[in-house]
């Protein structure tokens, strides 16, 4: 009778303690729902436009990648998850003139094929899994530009970063999936860019600039809604220059400075880049860095 009534309690406690454990668990899952704050297109959009704002954009350096498939579909939804503003990526053609999201000249780094882009059909590069350093295979293979624009569309900002002469394709891509509010397209060769606003005059661009005096031409020339400047001439001229003509001004942490966000040193990163006005910061670490802004009252 002893033994029963102890097998009793035991059992009532463990009840209980499950009970405990289950809701705990749900708490911690509630928790973590609200610290996630994915991306609200609409406040983005709003924000790009506001040069006056407080709030530094964070642009994912090819997707969110690290830990994952650069220039994929699974690295944009990541970005998307994490809150980030804006997916960079990069834009290819195939020998078969279909668009494809690939940085690189060849496929060898990124995927588990070989050759040249430009010498391989899209079929042939979609035979290969995009592979990230160290080895590791995805199960998803190359995207074309179309797949990343249906995924991402009325989700997330979107800088192309244009490696290849095939403007053409590119407009009519943006155009004609409707994502033309939410992408602007972004070169160092100006030729490109003006080709760009001739197929179409109300297309969004980000000129890069190198200097003070490139910074001015590429107000005059295209009036834009951003400037890509480099942290060589991060400087006050610089920044008051591209806010009097209404601008972003668009600057990476990518390489050392990433590095440094990694190691602890992000508040200086920061403070170093924004001081001159920056409020476009483009990472290849955008969870470490929408936390840091986050934390600083300088995301939204």
């Amino acid at each position: 009778m002893k033994i029963a009534k102890q097998l009793i309690v035991l059992f009532v406690f463990f009840i209980a303690w499950s009970c405990t454990k289950e809701n705990t668990s749900k708490k911690e899952n509630q928790t973590k729902e609200v610290n996630v704050k994915a991306t609200n297109i609409a406040t983005t959009l709003s924000e790009f436009k506001n040069v006056t704002s407080n709030s530094i954009l964070v642009a994912a350096h090819r997707g969110a990648h690290m830990g994952n498939f650069e220039n994929s579909i699974e690295s944009s939804l990541k970005s998307i998850e994490l809150g980030v503003d804006i997916i960079e990526v990069d834009v290819k053609t195939t020998k078969d003139g279909h668009l494809i999201l690939m940085h690189d000249g060849s496929i060898d780094r990124t995927t588990t094929g070989t050759g040249k882009v430009e010498e391989l059909t899209l079929a042939e590069i979609r035979s290969f899994k995009l592979k990230a350093p160290y080895g590791r295979v995805s199960k998803e293979s190359v995207p074309t530009f179309e797949d990343f624009l249906k995924v991402v569309k009325g989700k997330i900002m979107v800088d192309v970063d244009m490696k290849t002469g095939n403007v053409e394709g590119l407009v009519k891509a943006v155009n004609e999936f409707g994502n033309k509010n939410e992408v602007f397209y972004f070169d160092n060769d100006y030729d490109q860019l003006d080709r760009i606003k001739l197929l179409d005059k109300t297309a969004q661009l980000m000129p890069r600039a190198y200097s003070l005096q490139m910074a001015d031409s590429a107000v005059v020339k295209f009036s834009p809604k951003v400037v890509h400047i480099d942290t060589g001439f991060n400087t006050k001229e610089v920044g008051d220059l591209l806010k009097e003509n209404n601008a972003r001004i668009w600057i990476n942490t990518l390489g050392e400075k990433d590095a440094e966000i990694r190691y602890g040193s992000g508040e200086k990163i920061i403070e170093e880049l924004i001081k001159n006005g920056a409020n476009i910061i483009q990472t290849d670490e955008p969870e470490m860095l929408l936390e840091l802004l986050r934390s600083k009252g300088l995301h939204q």
